[in-house]
């Protein structure tokens, strides 16, 4: 899926402090693609981008 592989968030990963990187951790909130991706991930990468991203 393109999320996996996605520039913003790659931004994020080398500097969450980054423009565009706080734009793509914003977007990620309502993205119905980012949620689909997320829903679609094992236990296990689930929790481990809940605590890479600090997701609820």
């Amino acid at each position: 899926m393109s999320c996996e592989k996605c520039k913003l968030r790659e931004r994020y990963d080398k500097n969450s402090k980054s423009l565009l990187g706080r734009i793509w951790r914003w977007h990620i909130g309502f993205c119905p693609g980012w949620k689909k991706y997320y829903r679609s991930l094992s236990d296990d990468k689930k929790l481990e981008l809940r605590k890479r991203y600090n997701l609820e």
